[in-house]
């Protein structure tokens, strides 16, 4: 079974308790997609020197986050797979990309609290990779497509971050403060953009969106994930599967990919 691929807004941890409109489609979003038999997660809260890939059978729950309490109590015991994350560190090596496995890193807020929405049951095995914020998007594209083949074995390969995430401008914004038109702007390029299959602009996001350094500032972490998905599907034309706001300046938008 081919698996599509998908970029997802994750939003703040306490997304896990609201009950907004994007709190809704993450709990839903397994019915977009066929059942797979992994997942790959590329989170932008795991930001390292080097591809690094989760390679323990019972990765552990990262609470990354100062609040609020009651998510502490939350655990996502998802199974890992060290025969997943073999076959990453071999296709990356086959495309020149040299990653090290981590058999003691658990999963991160990224992953686990929108994995938890979507798949309760924590029966699906995750494994984890990092994002590298030296490097572009270009880089993060290539690193996607060395991992496409894992599509083949029904893997999901899932981009976890932000389609627009300016946290220094949230200030005392509203959970549902409507977005500033720089924020709206980016949104709609991006969609434009992805729906086209336009790859090069979207690679050259930096020079061709509006406001790119706003929209997603220094070391635009929440973006990279974005990249990976979009290379692991080969630059296929994407579909924008859910579209809101939270804060004013994060947009939670979702992607799938379906095609080659």
């Amino acid at each position: 079974m081919m698996m599509p691929t998908m970029f997802i807004s994750h939003g703040p941890p306490a997304i896990a308790l609201m009950a907004t409109e994007t709190a809704a489609f993450l709990k839903t979003l397994s019915r977009h997609l066929p059942r797979p038999k992994a997942i790959l997660c590329a989170s932008a809260h795991w930001e390292a020197w080097q591809p690094l890939v989760t390679s323990g059978k019972a990765p552990g729950t990262i609470h990354d986050f100062g609040g609020p309490p009651p998510l502490f109590q939350l655990r996502y015991p998802a199974p890992g797979s060290p025969e997943v994350a073999s076959s990453v560190q071999s296709l990356l090596a086959e495309n020149g990309i040299a990653a090290k496995v981590d058999p003691e890193r658990g999963l991160d807020h990224g992953a686990w609290i929108p994995l938890m929405m979507a798949y309760p049951a924590a029966d699906i095995p995750v494994v984890q990779v990092s994002v590298q914020t030296e490097v572009d998007a270009a880089w993060h594209y290539r690193f996607g497509e060395a991992l496409a083949p894992l599509r083949e074995e029904g893997v999901l390969i899932l981009g976890s971050g932000g389609a627009v995430h300016n946290l220094d401008e949230i200030g005392g914004n509203a959970l549902d403060a409507p977005p500033p038109a720089y924020v709206s702007r980016f949104d709609e390029w991006l969609w434009a953009a992805a729906a086209a299959g336009d790859v090069a602009s979207l690679l050259e996001y930096k020079t061709r969106a509006p406001d790119p350094d706003r929209c997603h500032p220094f070391p635009a972490e929440h973006f990279l994930p974005f990249f990976v998905a979009m290379g692991a599907a080969r630059g296929a034309a994407a579909r924008r599967i859910h579209q809101g706001f939270m804060y004013g300046t994060l947009s939670m938008a979702a992607y799938l990919w379906e095609q080659k």
